[in-house]
């Protein structure tokens, strides 16, 4: 059977990605409480198209993204990169896996336990040998307005906040360490169930560690900056305003190295 893929293209154009896109996976990732978190991953794959090559084997994504038993781990996505490049026949593999991470938080008085989602993603390249992954983590935490709190006689306005924390590792991190650190950098935490006895924890450490955008992508950033695992990172803050009527944002990226 004529393999069309296959055939020599010869209008000298390397295509710098080509693959698949918008596939939903079941995956299974590590999970520091229990051992793995079954999910459901968003996959792209791709790879470098060399210029006289017409297409690529867009099955054989799915093949070896089949072979590789579900688990997506910091350990073993150097491994589907180097079976992309070898089975395609390219210079340059991509992964990118997007999916909800579960954590089960305490409430901070009544101790009452509820699931917190967090948005994951890893982004994976391997070039020739060299291998780089970006782990990004988007976690829902609370901002709380200095300016409110020192001009108004009575409270100061909050609401939630996005924290997008992107990093590139030398040795290993939980997922659930890169969640900690935001609630940590944080006004206040959010939780899923909350008490009364546990609102008012909340609401009073809010108030009593009030936050910028600014204020929090800085503390983030400094967090970063003492953890000798990281060394690249990149860090978003998004605050939802609830009296304005626009989000506030701040960002900044560095490397260690």
């Amino acid at each position: 059977m004529r393999d069309v893929q296959s055939e020599r293209d010869k209008r000298n154009i390397a295509i710098d990605r080509v693959g698949i896109s918008s596939l939903s996976w079941p995956i299974q990732v590590l999970d520091r409480s229990n051992g793995t978190q079954d999910t459901v991953a968003n996959v792209s794959l791709s790879v470098l198209l060399p210029r006289d090559y017409r297409g690529t084997h867009m099955s054989r994504f799915i093949e070896i993204l089949g072979e590789q038993e579900d688990q997506v781990t910091f350990h073993n996505m150097e491994n589907l990169l180097k079976m992309l490049q070898t089975r395609l026949d390219a210079d340059e593999a991509h992964a990118d896996f997007e999916f909800p991470y579960f954590i089960t938080k305490k409430a901070p008085v009544s101790g009452a336990l509820g699931r917190m989602r967090y948005d994951v993603r890893f982004f994976a390249e391997l070039k020739g040998s060299k291998f780089d992954l970006i782990t990004e983590l988007t976690a829902p935490v609370q901002t709380l307005c200095p300016c409110s709190k020192e001009i108004s006689d009575k409270g100061a306005h909050n609401q939630r906040a996005h924290a997008k924390i992107s990093v590139r590792m030398k040795s290993f991190m939980w997922i659930e360490e890169l969640a900690e650190i935001a609630d940590s950098c944080a006004s206040a935490p959010v939780y899923s169930i909350l008490k009364r006895e546990d609102e008012k924890a909340v609401t009073e450490k809010a108030y009593a560690n009030p936050r910028f955008v600014e204020d929090l992508v800085r503390e983030l950033a400094i967090a970063m900056e003492k953890d000798h695992r990281i060394t690249w990172y990149s860090i978003s803050v998004t605050s939802h305003e609830s009296i304005h009527n626009h989000d506030a944002f701040a960002s900044v990226e560095r490397s260690k190295n």
